[in-house]
């Protein structure tokens, strides 16, 4: 089963580090891991994709807990959430193919945001499963590169991850 972690840690060097780590000791593997300072400029969160039963994520949310870095951990999964993933495209669009490069990035609401003789650059957002869907639409040897965050999730509603 796949489990979205958000992590809030200590703004200290080495934090990352010690995270990875401990899922690297157990043998844990990260699908996607994201970080960035929070609006509290002494804590950072991370957001760390992962699968397994719910007995492997419950230890590895003990074992996050234990590290002297790791204020608090939340299994987003468990509740309501949203979840965003930011991927950039650059792909073949040169002659009779371009106009339907760009149907196709219109049809997922994504957003050509870089323009030559021969390529496109597309900016698109939301679910993995979406971002998976664009990827699967196009012919696989139009796409000429792909980088992606990875996934962002934050709770609904008025639920918030504090200290």
């Amino acid at each position: 089963m796949r489990h979205i972690l958000s992590i809030l840690v200590e703004n200290e060097a080495g934090a990352l580090s010690r995270v990875a780590g401990l899922f690297s000791a157990r043998g844990y593997n990260i699908e996607t891991l994201t970080v960035a300072p929070t609006e509290d400029a002494t804590m950072s969160r991370m957001t760390i994709v992962t699968t397994g039963s719910d007995d492997v994520v419950e230890q590895i949310t003990k074992q996050l807990n234990k590290l002297v870095d790791v204020v608090k951990v939340v299994d987003l999964s468990e509740g309501k959430h949203i979840e965003r993933e930011l991927m950039l495209v650059k792909v073949r669009a040169g002659g009779k193919d371009r106009e339907e490069m760009k149907r196709t990035a219109d049809i997922f609401r994504g957003r050509i945001i870089d323009v030559t003789d021969k390529s496109y650059t597309i900016e698109l957002t939301g679910p993995t499963e979406k971002l998976d869907a664009f990827l699967e639409a196009l012919d696989r040897s139009a796409i000429l590169e792909t980088v992606r965050t990875g996934v962002s999730g934050i709770g609904r509603g008025e639920w918030v991850l504090k200290a």
